[in-house]
């Protein structure tokens, strides 16, 4: 009692109330890196119960909405070269190109696991992802059956293994994509956003809370989609990941796998203003997201930006001591968060984050307020 009396004495109320933010702030940046986040690393998919004796047969599910032969030259190889015994490529061509069509028929002679049917392309009639995906999922052959798209490389050749080993422990496999590096510190900035809004969704699988994956690299059972009645919110082109992944994940029936040999990574194709765009789209979803859902993920911004507010506010308003104890704070606080963000980094495959991760640390609340109020105006391309 003593020891607070002589606190307000020395910095008064208002001094008390800062102090009590910065504590406050600071456990709870402890709690998300430590306790959330820090489960990341340290995670066993093995431990949860097995529900399959073997490892299935799979289907891998591949949208095109293009004619693209870069994918067909350069990526679909890396799917066909999976070191797997029993797998077969469903590729799903919207489109009207019968050239290209016959072509992707042909690769069959040379790779007979390849499986190909086409969605004739009417600009009267658009063809959501969720429409081509329904379409490959009833032309797959096999129950367990994984997605992902043209713009992602698997990065080794043991990811449809080991993605093909989460079925063997629930009817949805959930894995990570990042980006691929480049140059330059946009490149950064965009790869480090994708690994910590990652880490946000992995971090509550792991904790047997689910409620998205990423639609590059997940994947489910045919009886779980169509007990559900297939995809939710057909009025939206997007939600395959989230939206419909909420209606059907519980405790027990999502395996997440991790591992730098099961990732992917996302082709870029272009700079900030196309990954924001990106990110509006993709994020037009997040409304509908369960209460619970949404104050999670912001609760660590928010305390975060308070954090840095109080300190700011502690180096400049109050005495020197004061300010020093809240500069010890942010010191301990970024160490923290540094040797977190390098566990998860190597536990997810991703290099090169972590030296300047602060910069991310301090830039990230700003970009999030840019994403947050491109998201109050409606985007067209979300809507059926």
């Amino acid at each position: 009692m003593q020891l607070v009396e002589s606190f307000l004495t020395c910095y008064g109320w208002p001094g008390a109330a800062l102090a009590g933010v910065l504590l406050l702030t600071f456990g709870l940046q402890l709690y998300y890196y430590i306790f959330v986040y820090g489960r990341i690393p340290g995670y066993k998919n093995n431990r949860r119960a097995a529900t399959r004796q073997e490892e299935p047969p799979v289907s891998v599910i591949v949208p095109m909405f293009s004619e693209d032969y870069s994918f067909v030259e350069e990526r679909l190889p890396l799917i066909l070269a999976q070191s797997y015994p029993d797998f077969e490529v469903v590729i799903v061509y919207v489109g009207h190109d019968t050239d290209f069509y016959e072509d992707l028929g042909q690769l069959k002679a040379s790779f007979p696991q390849i499986v190909t049917t086409k969605i004739h392309l009417d600009p009267r009639f658009p063809i959501s992802r969720k429409m081509a995906l329904n379409v490959g999922i009833k032309s797959a052959h096999y129950e367990c059956m994984v997605f992902t798209s043209t713009d992602a490389v698997p990065q080794t050749d043991r990811w449809l293994s080991l993605m093909a080993k989460g079925f063997q422990r629930g009817d949805i496999v959930v894995g990570y994509c990042g980006l691929e590096p480049a140059k330059g510190f946009t490149n950064y900035l965009m790869r480090t956003w994708r690994m910590m809004h990652s880490v946000d969704w992995i971090a509550r699988a792991v904790r047997r809370r689910p409620y998205r994956g990423t639609l590059h690299n997940y994947g489910f059972t045919k009886s779980l989609y169509f007990g559900a009645n297939g995809f939710s919110h057909l009025n939206m082109n997007i939600g395959e990941d989230d939206l419909f992944m909420q209606r059907v994940m519980t405790r027990d029936n999502v395996s997440v796998i991790l591992s730098p040999r099961a990732m992917l990574r996302e082709k870029t194709w272009g700079g900030m203003k196309w990954w924001m765009s990106q990110l509006r789209y993709y994020g037009s979803s997040f409304r509908f997201y369960p209460r619970g859902v949404k104050w999670y993920i912001r609760w660590e911004m928010i305390s975060r930006v308070l954090f840095f507010a109080a300190v700011v506010a502690a180096t400049v308003l109050l005495p020197l001591e004061f300010g020093l104890a809240a500069a010890g704070l942010l010191v301990l606080r970024y160490a923290a968060v540094a040797v977190e963000v390098r566990r998860i980094a190597r536990r997810l495959g991703e290099g090169g984050i972590v030296l300047r991760y602060f910069v991310y640390d301090l830039l990230s609340p700003l970009w999030a307020a840019a994403l947050r109020v491109l998201l109050l105006r409606r985007d067209d391309r979300v809507w059926r």
